[in-house]
């Protein structure tokens, strides 16, 4: 039997027709990773200059909208003090384990449903419902069930993060073609050996675009708990700086907000690259959903 699979195999990894995909040099313009790092540094300098002179030649107050130079100091003053560190730990925490558990639970689900018509049709619309409700209005909520402290902030992170993810998974696995599986099926596959050779590879692309977005969603999950109630973290100093009006201390919180978005996100293409490396169909995990 094991013979007979692997052939089975071999036949299912064979190049398949298909519809045809531009290449990561294609999707990318062309350029070098060197212009296109030059461009985005060049866009980058031309916003901050944008945005300097527009607050100096419209004479807009510091206390609506501060000037970048407000805003580096202000990021430099919160580094400098160390307050700054502490409040990141507490949120970058809230933001992994949140994001850990609403990924696993994900895909899990995903998984049993993605491989059961009657799971789907019995769960899914239950999951879709919830997934409906505004995480804003059930926050209170899990405040109230789990307490202020970081407990809270993890679950709504996690339901957050569990429905892209269990999304994708369901997609990814329907995706597999049926021509392979029945190959499979006719040499005597059990269930398992079709999904670990024909439904997984099909459906990691799937996975990881999922993941990609969950986590960069458990940014947002974080800050949300924290906006409700919340004893530190980015989001309760985000909240002090609002009630003292220090609108630049705010800007540099959103700087490393932003910045904690887009080293998680970076991490994430860098593990699909190297686990799914046999695909170049996209370069951003972000489209392959």
């Amino acid at each position: 039997m094991t013979s007979a699979i692997s052939n089975a195999t071999a036949i299912s990894e064979a190049p398949q027709a298909g519809p045809s995909y531009p290449s990561a040099a294609a999707i990318e313009g062309g350029l070098s990773p060197g212009r296109r790092r030059a461009l985005m540094l060049a866009f980058f300098l031309l916003v901050m200059a944008v945005w300097h002179f527009a607050v100096v030649l419209l004479q807009v107050s510091p206390l609506i909208f501060p000037g970048p130079m407000a805003v580096a100091r202000a990021l430099v003053e919160s580094v400098q003090s160390g307050e700054l560190a502490k409040h990141v730990g507490i949120t970058l925490y809230e933001i992994l384990a949140g994001f850990a558990f609403g990924a696993v639970f994900g895909l899990v689900l995903g998984a049993l449903i993605g491989q059961s018509n009657l799971l789907e049709a019995v769960l899914y619309p239950y999951v879709v419902a919830f997934q409906t409700v505004p995480k804003v209005a059930v926050a209170p909520l899990f405040v109230l069930w789990f307490g202020f402290d970081t407990t809270s902030k993890v679950v709504i992170t996690a339901t957050i993060v569990f429905f892209p993810v269990l999304a994708n998974t369901i997609v990814g696995l329907k995706s597999a073609p049926r021509d392979q599986i029945e190959l499979m099926k006719a040499f005597t596959a059990s269930p398992w050996h079709v999904f670990r050779m024909v439904r997984l590879p099909h459906a990691l692309p799937y996975v990881f675009a999922g993941l990609d977005i969950g986590i960069v969603l458990a940014v947002i999950g974080a800050i949300v708990g924290e906006f409700v109630g919340a004893q530190a973290g980015l989001g309760y100093l985000i909240l002090q700086r609002n009630f003292s009006m220090d609108a630049a201390g705010m800007f540099a919180i959103l700087v490393v907000l932003s910045l904690i978005g887009l080293a998680l996100h970076s991490v994430m293409k860098f593990i699909a690259r190297r686990v799914i490396f046999w695909t170049d169909t996209v370069t951003d995990l972000s489209r392959g959903a």
